[in-house]
């Protein structure tokens, strides 16, 4: 066992002295800060002799030594929280918990300072406890905070330790907290608050601090593959976003790229969180659980061919006629994107249906996108119809399609001036009536004909 804690000291001392690894050290985690908060058990039961000492002496005594190796870490603060230790039990005070040290740097005299003033006394309001650690975390939009628990024993005060945790987790607050039980294994009380390490001895309460500051610290690179029709991973310049699976909230963006080697590039993020990650193609691909290994290299693929869309006119484009182009899949309602004319737009390839909002709108099924190729629509150039009118009132125009009358849009109540509208070829019918008109039979319809790059006059 003294082997295997002077390795993980070993490995903790190499952590600390080189705190960035990976391919890629340029994302913003690597200059994130590390907030541990240790919350430490001085209940009466501590004073309990264990290995020839009691029980706090010896937990002190080891923490102070790990907070030695943690003084020169860089991006890194310390604060200490102590519960049990201001009232005597009996009587039971569940609210005996204080912050001892805040957050800040070049705080590890005055913690060691404190543990050693500090004697247990009390009872332990755990729950509590890493509830108002939420306070002891000051607002940081670049932390990451950690608690480290440290303790003898299990809740007193009739607290839920794991509802308490889920919800800090949920807040987006703490990640999920490491718990060292001393003397003896209580891990079915925390096993659903944290991550629990059995300390049966002095040994493995130093191993396990040792090897929760390894995790805490290390750095762990992930790459994502975005693969081409071929299953090689070419495809980039696309959007991602990590999500934290606990508090729902965005961990990270970063926009896909292929390093100087052709390669996906390789990224440096947390590897205490369980992520959702969202590659922001059209449409997106989900990875609903990604998990990482500390000091591992993970890799995720995913096929993701992709084509383009570019919808334009046969003829040229007019200066203020550019109708949207709202792209959905095959029987499906859920808008997927919106285009313009002549924009080039990347779809993972497959098939699609298009509105494109001319008047009349042109519907287009069973559109193919095929990967790396661009699928270009072209549609007629539009006419004018130049409504002349000297009055307001109430009208439509309709598309003749044979016997069918469809409708187009509504026009005339709000002038009485002509008004010119952009409409695809093809024969209409204009209804109308005038808004002084009393009788219905005051209606007067007009049928035309809209060519392309034409303007054609209809006199109400």
């Amino acid at each position: 066992m003294k082997s295997v804690a002077k390795y993980i000291s070993i490995l903790l001392i190499c952590v600390l002295s080189f705190p960035v690894i990976g391919q890629n050290t340029s994302n913003e985690n690597t200059k994130k800060t590390t907030r541990i908060l240790f919350v430490l058990d001085a209940s009466k039961s501590m004073t309990g002799k264990w290995q020839g000492d009691s029980k706090y002496i010896i937990a002190r005594t080891i923490l102070s030594e790990i907070l030695d190796s943690l003084s020169t870490a860089e991006n890194v603060e310390i604060a200490l929280r102590v519960y049990g230790h201001t009232v005597h039990f009996p009587p039971q005070n569940c609210n005996d918990t204080r912050l001892e040290v805040p957050f800040g740097k070049n705080n590890v005299d005055e913690i060691k300072f404190r543990l050693k003033q500090l004697s247990p006394k009390g009872t332990s309001p755990i729950a509590n406890s890493l509830l108002k650690s939420k306070n002891d975390f000051t607002p940081c939009s670049n932390c990451r905070n950690i608690v480290v628990l440290i303790t003898d024993g299990i809740e007193e005060c009739g607290g839920d330790i794991c509802e308490v945790s889920a919800a800090l987790q949920k807040e987006g607050i703490i990640i999920k907290p490491f718990i060292i039980g001393i003397g003896h294994d209580t891990h079915e009380a925390y096993d659903c608050a944290g991550q629990y390490y059995n300390a049966a001895d002095k040994e493995q309460f130093t191993l396990a601090l040792n090897i929760i500051i390894t995790k805490v610290l290390s750095q762990t690179s992930i790459q994502v593959n975005l693969l081409d029709q071929f299953n090689r991973p070419t495809e980039t310049n696309v959007n991602m976003t990590f999500i934290n699976k606990s508090s729902d909230k965005v961990s990270y963006n970063f926009v896909h790229t292929l390093n100087s080697k052709g390669l996906p590039d390789t990224l440096n993020i947390d590897h205490l969180i369980e992520y959702k990650v969202i590659v922001h193609t059209i449409p997106p691909i989900v990875f609903d659980s990604v998990k990482l290994t500390e000091s591992k290299h993970t890799t995720i693929s995913t096929s993701s061919p992709q084509g383009s869309l570019l919808v334009k006119l046969q003829g040229p484009t007019k200066a203020d006629f550019n109708p949207a182009v709202a792209v959905k899949l095959p029987n499906n309602i859920e808008l997927l994107n919106v285009q313009y004319l002549n924009e080039e737009v990347k779809y993972i390839s497959g098939k699609y249906e298009l509105d494109i909002l001319t008047l009349p709108v042109i519907h287009l099924k069973n559109i193919d996108i095929d990967p790396d190729n661009q699928t270009k629509i072209e549609i007629e150039n539009p006419g004018i119809a130049a409504i002349q009118k000297s009055i307001k009132g109430f009208g439509s125009i309709y598309l003749l399609d044979g016997d069918e009358q469809i409708w187009v849009i509504n026009f005339g109540s709000i002038s009485n001036y002509t008004e010119s509208l952009y409409l695809q070829p093809g024969m209409y019918r204009l209804v109308f009536r005038s808004l002084y008109a009393a009788q219905s039979a005051t209606t007067i319809e007009r049928e035309f004909e809209i060519k392309s790059e034409k303007t054609t006059r209809i006199k109400l």
